[in-house]
């Protein structure tokens, strides 16, 4: 194989065809010579408005002598494929007892994978229901209002990302990235979710893939239970001897992995009274912004919006205030605002949209970045207590029925406009001041940031774009802490993923649950 990198194509243009016409014009051969070409990463340079192009690099197999066709062209964008490929270990039919995993969020389910394929029979708790119930929980209270702490967007098989955009992209290099993204292919995302260099999966097909990743971790011998939360951890001697469910049933193990998800604040509360060691962690909190797709689709494409091979455009902005950093997180082009909160008498939200992006709007986080010295309260949950706050705040200013306080960009802003876009979050919004709602810490970083924003991207001038609170929950505020064998000092204890302080979103959460469970197959050597 040849890789040839930074293939450039017309927007216009954009097809196999025009794709193998390049590949040969680099290479200096016929069209018949390539006898395999695929695409190994995908890109949009939007840079020029009136020449947007796609970037390209492929793999080529060719029918003839790949080494003199690399001499004779000595191309700066071609030279041998290299890669390095990731094999799950083996070995766990060899542990004495089968290892629990808590939670079946991305670490959680990769963790399973790994292991399962192992031969280690994992058994994985997930508190809440398996994602097609989950599914009709979660809509049964965008309608009515009525949550189900057990089942919502938070708890359920998938974990919070399962009701998410399903942005794959992570800002970590690790070699098992790419396992990770040919397994969601594997299990029902489209193809160009292994190439795009923002690949994204959408909900619909997320509820796939989990379903199948699961059914595969059971075919390899693993199990998965729902409604089955972990309540607490029998110790014997400075490590773990066993796990005890829904405050009644116990499991006797020796490994034990904590993937519990950043809202697991149950879970944290008890472990941090059991004596296991964590601390407050920096994250971010803030509002979600919503704008019209096709104003943003000509913002960033000129006269190419609307084409297909370019998709919904997105967004990726940060200001650095003289009152902190403020920056967008989890855009989700033609999306959706929803209802996040799994605690009763808390509004929170969070962004979603469906594989296709066709939603009338785009939405976005826009956080302001927290660090511990910020939070108005101390300890180790500091941050968690912080974020219940706003929540309740929040709920309180949407009328205390689930809907969200909602204001325009310009009414924030001191200079007052009607909404140019319907808010999607359901159950509903309430204008109101979100001065009322968020602490000044949050508002006066916002207040800085958003018309920086405009400076950058024209979109962001709308002064009628609607804000809704509050996005409270964009990484977790704890850090379970481990040591370089990646275990707590309460030995057999594995915290990985997001919620336990170790990953930033679904892909990243993915790799480090993969790599706690090749330490638990290596006795600590991930």
């Amino acid at each position: 194989m040849i890789r040839i990198r930074d293939i450039s194509i017309p927007a216009r243009e954009d097809g196999r065809p025009a794709l193998l016409r390049a590949v040969c014009r680099e290479l200096g051969v016929g069209e018949r010579e390539i006898a395999e070409l695929s695409v190994r990463r995908r890109s949009v340079d939007a840079r020029k408005k009136g020449d947007v192009r796609l970037i390209y690099t492929v793999d080529a197999a060719l029918a003839g002598n790949e080494d003199a066709v690399l001499r004779r062209r000595r191309s700066g964008k071609a030279a041998p494929a290299e890669e390095y490929v990731y094999a799950p270990p083996t070995g766990g039919e060899r542990m004495r007892r089968r290892p629990v995993i808590a939670g079946f969020g991305p670490a959680g389910m990769f963790a399973g994978l790994v292991l399962a394929a192992a031969g280690a029979r994992p058994l994985i708790l997930e508190r809440g229901r398996d994602v097609e119930t989950r599914a009709r929980d979660v809509e049964r209270f965008w309608e009515t209002g009525v949550l189900d702490p057990g089942s919502n967007v938070q708890f359920g098989e998938g974990g919070a990302g399962a009701f998410s955009d399903g942005k794959l992209n992570t800002g970590t290099k690790n070699p098992r990235i790419q396992w990770v993204l040919d397994r969601f292919v594997e299990f029902g995302a489209r193809e160009n979710v292994a190439y795009d260099a923002r690949p994204h999966v959408g909900t619909d097909r997320l509820r796939v893939v989990v379903k199948n990743l699961r059914e595969r971790i059971a075919a390899l011998g693993g199990e998965v239970r729902f409604g089955a939360a972990l309540t607490g951890i029998r110790t014997e001697g400075g490590r773990v001897a066993g796990a005890e469910v829904n405050g009644a049933e116990k499991i006797e193990c020796d490994d034990l992995i904590l993937a519990v998800g950043h809202s697991a604040r149950d879970t944290f509360a008890w472990l941090h009274a059991s004596g296991v060691p964590m601390e407050p962690k920096p994250f971010a909190m803030g509002v979600r912004v919503e704008h019209s797709q096709a104003a943003l689709d000509r913002c960033q494409y000129g006269g190419f919006a609307g084409l297909g091979s370019l998709g919904a455009a997105d967004y990726r902005l940060v200001s650095h205030t003289a009152r902190g950093s403020v920056y967008t997180f989890c855009m989700c082009p033609g999306g959706y605002v929803v209802a996040a909160a799994s605690e009763e008498g808390g509004v929170c939200t969070n962004g979603m949209s469906w594989s296709g992006r066709s939603g009338v709007n785009a939405n976005s986080a826009v956080l302001a970045g927290l660090d511990v010295s910020d939070f108005p309260y101390p300890g180790a949950l500091g941050g968690v207590r912080w974020q219940r706050d706003l929540e309740r705040r929040a709920f309180e200013a949407g009328g205390g029925d689930y809907r969200a306080p909602a204001q325009t960009v310009g009414d924030f802003l001191g200079t007052p406009a009607a909404p140019s876009v319907a808010p999607t979050y359901r159950p509903g919004v309430r204008y109101t001041d979100l001065r009322g709602v968020l602490p000044e810490r949050i508002a006066g970083a916002l207040e800085l940031g958003l018309p920086e924003f405009g400076k950058k991207l024209p979109l962001f001038r709308d002064m009628g774009a609607v804000l809704t609170g509050v996005e409270a929950r964009s990484s977790s505020p704890v850090r379970v802490l481990r040591d370089e064998s990646r275990q707590s000092c309460l030995r057999g204890l594995w915290p990985c993923g997001e919620g336990a302080g170790y990953a930033g979103g679904i892909t990243s959460a993915a790799v480090d649950g993969m790599m706690t469970a090749e330490a638990v197959l290596g006795g600590g050597v991930p």
